[in-house]
């Protein structure tokens, strides 16, 4: 398939075509949570053996490391846990308590963005989950781009509606994120995660009382 056909393709095909085109050098990241279900289900259907990129940044929620050890073992996941460089004890001694508040693109940068360009050394594609109807920025992503680093960004799922991925949650009979049901509905870092009521925009609960909206994975690596 050339990349000028991938405009119509299913997330199914975009799929098969990243692991048949890249294998070996291909990679998707995720976040392990409700949304992230379908895109590791059909992975997992698809092309079992594609390495599945886990950010562990040392701030997650119990209950979203529960999530992922749960999806790994019902979906067989090739799983890939990635750590920062710096420590939790070691970003404390250096930058103090609540750096997520004072400063949270730096501390994104260090706990996320890092860890992901280490991850993403030596592969030619990336696959990541990320949907048009997220935020504004996401609207403007196209299902295939080059990052500036040379990578092959695929977006499988990106014309999906939340609709469509709790509709594919229900047909196949998957979980969803512990805390989904307590209004968590986007899930990233604890200290940086609130929840949010029926009706009000998913996202709203990241970074909450803030004007950021991406962690910076997404903007072009």
């Amino acid at each position: 398939m050339q990349l000028l056909e991938m405009a119509g393709a299913t997330p199914e095909e975009l799929l098969h075509w990243a692991w048949t085109t890249f294998q070996g050098r291909v990679a998707i990241s995720s976040s392990f949570q409700t949304q992230s279900v379908p895109l590791l289900h059909l992975a997992s259907r698809v092309c079992p053996d594609i390495p599945i990129i886990f950010l562990d940044t040392g701030f997650h929620f119990p209950e979203t490391l529960a999530f992922r050890d749960q999806l790994r073992a019902r979906l067989g996941l090739n799983l890939d846990i990635v750590h920062p460089v710096i420590s939790q004890s070691q970003l404390l001694a250096r930058y103090g308590e609540g750096l997520y508040r004072r400063d949270p693109d730096l501390c994104c940068y260090l706990n996320k963005i890092e860890p992901m360009e280490r991850a993403l050394s030596g592969l030619s594609a990336w696959v990541a989950g990320v949907r048009r109807d997220q935020s504004k920025h996401r609207q403007n992503l196209t299902a295939i781009e080059v990052q500036r680093s040379g990578v092959l960004k695929i977006h499988p799922m990106l014309d999906w509606t939340n609709a469509q991925i709790l509709a594919y949650i229900e047909a196949h009979d998957l979980p969803h994120h512990p805390l989904y049901a307590q209004g968590y509905r986007s899930v990233g870092c604890a200290p940086c995660t609130i929840p949010v009521m029926l009706g009000v925009d998913d996202r709203a609960g990241r970074w909450a009382e803030t004007d950021k909206e991406e962690c910076g994975l997404h903007l072009n690596l």
